[in-house]
């Protein structure tokens, strides 16, 4: 049976727009079964040099500056939001009353609220989603999230998450939007640790009560120059310089819904961890350890021995889609083609396969709480989310 073309409408053409773009034609390769495939149609970018991307080197048919346009067209099937944060929810709201399926990137509001109106228009529609919570699908963690919830490594007692990274370190790298209130909404906490919550929650189960600090400890920046969005843009030398909004860190205390406790740190501004994101799960039988820098590795300790060190292959999660056996590795890129596999088959099945933006509703919670706890100084509850009963029943669902 010929499968069934799906057209992709893109917002926002920067390194994730590319990345989304690239991931629904290799999902084609790694998952020939697939009933539908993508067809890249319209990219939407303010930027010239975005819309000249899209055409010349990514493939789309068409650009347009104004994303509007695109969610107006009745030849646009589904959208990917790959927009800065401040846009996520004006977005994803106009790609639900278009009545599109999205994929859009975390996090998908500056606020609980914001994700929450996301999550719950999309379930009164009935439409499936995406959501960027790329770290789950490698597929050491799909090991681990069996591992876990099968009691291989018995009661959890505790978990520990840390997501440490150095691309804020500099002082003078420019005050982007990506450090303002309003633009950003939180700081390292919704660029990174949403990711580690997500993690638990994925893994071991729901974050119900946070203690937490933050600090900013690059509290100026230079002004950037015209143009600049990127972690990496530097301001002008000598120039003026503004005030940094939201957090550089964050530690956090948790309690989880089975009584484990855990522990979650995060850093921007970290000098030495390029891109150190680790989960540690600790049971009455064992333990395991993963490292997002050794994306292909698994840390096991089911004994008294210590650990090994197990290599992700056929068994791992998706791993056999891509490599033909242990030892050889997948890569960053790969995970976010699981993505956009899920994604594409939620749409073809009506059901939800892929993080959801009930997920990510979930992961802003904790977010929220952990402001709400810093601010407070005392410990903060994390409500349980829901969403009104839709047309799809596993919309609902959010640790799964």
């Amino acid at each position: 049976m010929t499968p069934r073309t799906l057209r992709v409408g893109l917002v926002s053409v920067g390194w994730m727009g590319r990345l989304h773009s690239r991931s629904y034609l290799a999902a084609r390769a790694h998952y020939p079964e697939l009933p539908v495939r993508a067809e890249l149609a319209v990219a939407a970018d303010p930027d010239a040099g975005g819309r000249a991307h899209a055409l010349d080197a990514l493939g789309y048919q068409e650009a347009v500056a104004d994303y509007r346009e695109l969610m107006a067209r009745d030849d646009i099937d589904i959208v990917s939001i790959c927009s800065p944060n401040f846009l996520h929810h004006e977005v994803a709201l106009a790609a639900i009353e278009a009545g599109k399926p999205f994929w859009i990137e975390k996090p998908m509001g500056r606020t609980a609220a914001e994700a929450g109106e996301v999550a719950t228009a999309a379930a009164a529609r009935g439409l499936v989603s995406a959501v960027g919570f790329n770290y789950r699908h490698a597929p050491a963690i799909a090991k681990a999230r069996e591992l876990v919830r099968s009691g291989a490594i018995g009661d959890i007692t505790n978990v520990r998450v840390a997501l440490l990274a150095d691309y804020s370190s500099d002082p003078d790298g420019a005050l982007t939007w990506r450090f303002l209130r309003e633009r950003a909404g939180s700081g390292v906490l919704g660029d990174l640790l949403a990711h580690g919550a997500d993690l638990v929650q994925h893994v071991v189960g729901r974050i119900q009560e946070v203690s937490a600090l933050t600090e900013t400890f690059i509290r100026e920046r230079p002004l950037p120059a015209a143009g600049a969005a990127s972690h990496f843009s530097r301001g002008a030398e000598g120039g003026p310089r503004g005030a940094v909004e939201n957090e550089d860190y964050a530690a956090i205390l948790a309690r989880l819904d089975g009584g484990a406790v855990a522990v979650l740190e995060s850093s921007r501004v970290a000098i030495g961890p390029r891109a150190e994101y680790t989960l540690e799960v600790y049971g009455t039988k064992g333990s395991l350890r993963w490292d997002f820098q050794r994306l292909n590795e698994l840390q096991l300790a089911d004994s008294h021995d210590g650990y090994r060190t197990i290599m992700a292959g056929p068994g791992f999660g998706d791993f056999s889609r891509f490599q033909p056996g242990a030892g050889t590795s997948m890569g960053f890129d790969d995970l976010k083609t699981i993505e956009a596999a899920l994604f594409l088959s939620s749409v073809a099945e009506g059901r939800q396969l892929a993080p959801s933006a009930v997920d990510a509703w979930a992961a802003a919670t904790v977010v929220d709480a952990v402001l709400d706890s810093a601010e407070r100084r005392s410990w903060v509850p994390v409500p349980a989310v829901a969403v009104p009963e839709a047309v799809l029943p596993t919309v609902a669902a959010v640790v799964r």
